[in-house]
Formats: structure tokens, sequence, C-alpha cells
């Protein structure tokens, strides 16, 4: 798939950006008939594209031999419904392994995670995201957060770049998201898009869509794809009513639990997907799995974020 197929799928989603969590067995290793089955529901719930083996799907842990298997089974489970965007990351020459496992596993493109460890300076950033460009056909999509803070003027010519198709904030910042888009739109026109990246990105998905930036990741469909989409829909019909209820009465209490501890972005996650009857493992070390009584909590998060949906709660 070249570039503009996969920007013009993405830009006005039917559904919510699903980021599956990477199943594992007992003993530790890949389950990818439970990983297909996961994929597949969330396609069959509503999902607009799924994104293999990215944060939420632990990517760090994952090695390039089973990250190629990952992916494939993802493309396997979405059956051309639906693209399919893959992890790519590490140093340069890393990255570039990775995207082009993705390239063979059949992915329709990628989501550039931000390079290992080191505080790298614009030009550097600019030239390690120009060269996973640059290793495959596949649009590339740039994560910008923690160590790979893009100014305007380098976003710029990343939209200038052949093959980068957007830019996935998980920084926050409004003011340089703000700066970031009306420079783009002034310098380089054109499709560019910008994707919410933040963890639980529908609790400041609001504060987005008034950048105009209305694609967000959602790892809260993992587990309750019924309460996603409903918000999902609220934001495009503007709903408010069912936003603000959503938001009051499951995402913020999710938000908060969530900041309990390290790592609970992608173990709390994966323990509701456990809840809701998948069992997709534990997560790999150095994540760890959340506490008894948070993952009680959750459940009676998500038993409330259904009935919400009924007006019952």
């Amino acid at each position: 798939m070249t570039p503009a197929p996969l920007a013009a799928r993405l830009r006005d989603p039917s559904g919510p950006l699903f980021f599956p969590v990477t199943a594992y067995g007992p003993g530790g290793s890949l389950d990818l008939d439970v990983y297909r089955t996961h994929v597949r529901r969330g396609v069959a719930a509503g999902a607009a594209a799924v994104f293999a083996c990215c944060g939420t799907g632990e990517f760090h842990a994952l090695l390039p031999e089973e990250f190629e298997a990952c992916v494939r089974a993802a493309v396997e489970a979405a059956e051309g419904r639906v693209p399919v965007v893959a992890g790519a990351g590490y140093g340069t020459a890393l990255a570039v392994r990775y995207a082009r496992l993705a390239a063979a596993a059949g992915a329709d493109g990628l989501l550039a995670l931000p390079p290992y460890l080191v505080l790298a300076g614009q030009s550097g950033l600019l030239r390690h995201y120009r060269e996973i460009a640059a290793a495959t056909a596949l649009p590339v999509i740039v994560y910008q957060r923690d160590n790979a803070v893009l100014t305007p003027s380098t976003v710029v010519e990343l939209a200038r770049t052949d093959g980068v198709i957007g830019l996935k904030d998980g920084l926050g910042d409004l003011d340089l998201m703000q700066r970031t888009v009306s420079a783009v739109r002034t310098e380089a026109p054109g499709d560019f898009l910008y994707f919410n990246g933040l963890p639980t990105a529908e609790q400041t998905q609001l504060a987005y869509r008034a950048l105009g930036i209305t694609l967000y990741s959602s790892a809260v469909f993992c587990f309750a794809p019924e309460p996603a989409l409903a918000f999902h829909r609220a934001l495009e019909t503007d709903d408010l009513g069912t936003a603000h209820r959503l938001l009051d009465g499951f995402y913020r209490p999710f938000v908060e639990l969530r900041a309990q501890g390290r790592g609970y972005a992608v173990s709390l996650v994966k323990a509701g997907v456990r809840l809701r009857g998948l069992d997709v493992g534990e997560v790999r070390p150095p994540l760890h799995e959340p506490a008894e009584e948070h993952v009680e909590q959750l459940a009676r998060l998500i038993e409330r974020g259904y009935a919400l949906l009924e007006g019952d709660a």
C-alpha cells in the first residue's frame, strides 16, 4: 500500500484506532492463536485500524522474529478489512530492520517509536525518521514523546519527506501542537495527519479536537469496545452529554486507577482483556502485573462503563 491510500483510510475513521495487547501463553511464549482472536474481535467490534506491536503491544519486549510473527498474525486476522500499522523503534539500524520485517509481514504502515535512550538533537531525529521512511514503501507515522520531542520546523521537514504521513503526539503540550499544526499548514500544506497518542487519549481528546486533531489511539477499546465506540460516536456527533458522562463516570476514574502503578498503561489494559474473558497472559518484564486490589477496582469500573451506556449508573 502506498502512502496516500493509508492516509485516506485513517483520515475519517469509523471507529477508534485499536492498539491490541500481545498475547503470551502460560510459559511466556507468544500465543498467536489468542492474539488473532483478540485482533479479530477488535476489528469485528468496529476498530478503524489495528496498530500492532506498538506501546500497548509491548514492542519493547518482542524479539525480531516474534515481532514479525505478530504483525503477520494481525494482518491475517484483519483480513484487509482495516489497515494494520506496525511499530518500529530502537536505534536507526534496528528501526530500519523492524520496518522491513513489518513490510515482509504485510503491514500497511509504520508507527515510528522514539529512538532508544539517547537525547538526540533535531537534525539527528530528522535523519533517523527519514532513514526509516526510506527503508520501505510503507507510510510512516512519527510518534512524538519522551526523548523524541520535535520542533514545528522539524515537523515541517518531516511533512515534506516522502513516505511520512503524520505525527502522533504523546507529549501533551497543546501550545507546541498548535504551533506545529500552524507551521505545517502554512509551510507544508497537504494531507498531513495528526493523532492524539497520550495514554487513555479519550481523557484529553476534547482538547485535541479544539486544535483540529480528531484521530486518537484507544487502549480502552482492547477491553471495553462498546464504551470506547460510544465515546467516539459522541465526539463525531458533538454529543457532549454522552462524552461528559463517560469521561466523568468511566475515563477519569480509569486514568486515576492507571496512575496507581508504573507501567499500568499496558499491564492494566492487559488485565482488562483477561477480565473480559480472553486469556492474553501477563506482561513481560520489566513491566509487572497490577496489584490484586487494582484489578478488582478495574472490574468494577468496567461494569460501570457498560452501565453508563444503558443510563443505569
